[in-house]
């Protein structure tokens, strides 16, 4: 949980600062940004603080926690819960997260994430998980923000894209401007459904798009799903587009043709291609060895295949088997 210490920083800073953030949330037209960040961290984290930072001189090691007695600003993550040993493995970030100044560099962009919304006791995960946000002016997080606005995300949805995608800021108008409009042209989405898709998942907008592009031929050519079809289960379930891609076929599979689960039942239950597979395996040769494997909502005895991704075992063989533990951990043995 965030310090009462961090709490009254953002609490007391000046009125004046507060107003000017938020009177600079303007809507913007062609904003001109710096360079777009990776997809992925650099290998390399070019320091560009304050040379009279007194923690220049000190050689960087793996251990950030050796230098917490001298730099209040680890001092300060500590509190908030930052991991600093998540950090200090990615290779440049301890150099890096070592020569911050709280006061010039951590605390304005504490004060924006706040201003926008941004609930503190989300900071520790926040920083730990993209510390670089301190390497973005206050001008373009304010323009990337803008967008969103522009685009009619209300404030909630925009607060709620942040919270879950550290990395969001990151990227550049024009790059997110790219992706939203990759995923509305290549699975014919509407506006609000833009929207929808961001807030539940914004991972996946920032995703490594070569990815989504193979996750996108793999779901229409391998598993023969159409444009409409492959809509509902990106706005279901938009995980199935970040997975590995034969992980997903196997998975499939192993629904359609073992399990004899048609597109339309698995796109009714798609928790199937994201659930573990030997809980689906184990649960549905289970069901085959008491002759109950009967996933058609038409016929008797019909089995809901999401009984086979909930609950715990308990509840599947007390509920759904009619059978005992003994029976089914009997059984599991046999496999």
């Amino acid at each position: 949980m965030l310090s009462r210490k961090v709490f009254c920083l953002i609490r007391n800073l000046h009125i004046s600062s507060v107003k000017s953030l938020r009177g600079s949330l303007r809507p913007v037209s062609s904003p001109t940004e710096s360079e777009d960040v990776q997809e992925k961290l650099p290998t390399k984290v070019e320091n560009t603080l304050p040379s009279e930072n007194p923690l220049k001189s000190y050689v960087p090691t793996f251990n950030l926690a050796a230098y917490v007695n001298k730099s209040e600003c680890l001092q300060e993550f500590i509190k908030m819960g930052v991991n600093l040993h998540n950090i200090e493995r990615r290779k440049g970030l301890g150099e890096f997260v070592l020569n911050l100044n709280f006061n010039d560099t951590v605390k304005p962009r504490l004060l924006f994430l706040a201003d926008l919304g941004v609930s503190p006791e989300l900071f520790g995960r926040f920083i730990t998980k993209n510390p670089l946000i301190f390497k973005e002016s206050i001008a373009d997080l304010t323009i990337r923000v803008n967008y969103l606005e522009s685009k009619k995300f209300t404030p909630q949805q925009i607060i709620t894209i942040v919270e879950r995608n550290p990395f969001w800021l990151m990227f550049s108008t024009k790059r997110i401007d790219n992706r939203l409009g990759f995923f509305q042209k290549n699975f014919e989405l509407n506006g609000d459904d833009v929207r929808f898709l961001t807030t539940k998942q914004p991972n996946l907008i920032t995703y490594k798009i070569e990815h989504v592009q193979k996750a996108l031929f793999t779901v229409k050519e391998e598993m023969g799903f159409n444009v409409e079809e492959m809509k509902c289960l990106l706005l279901a379930k938009p995980k199935l587009f970040m997975m590995d891609h034969s992980l997903l076929v196997e998975r499939f599979s192993y629904a359609h043709d073992e399990m004899k689960l048609s597109h339309e039942m698995i796109l009714n239950f798609p928790h199937i291609l994201t659930s573990r597979q030997f809980r689906v395996e184990q649960r549905h040769k289970f069901l085959k060895f008491l002759e109950k494997a009967q996933y058609d909502p038409k016929k008797d005895l019909y089995v809901s295949p999401k009984a086979l991704v909930e609950g715990t075992d308990l509840d599947f063989v007390l509920n759904v088997a009619k059978s005992d533990l003994v029976t089914f951990d009997a059984f599991l043995r046999t496999l």
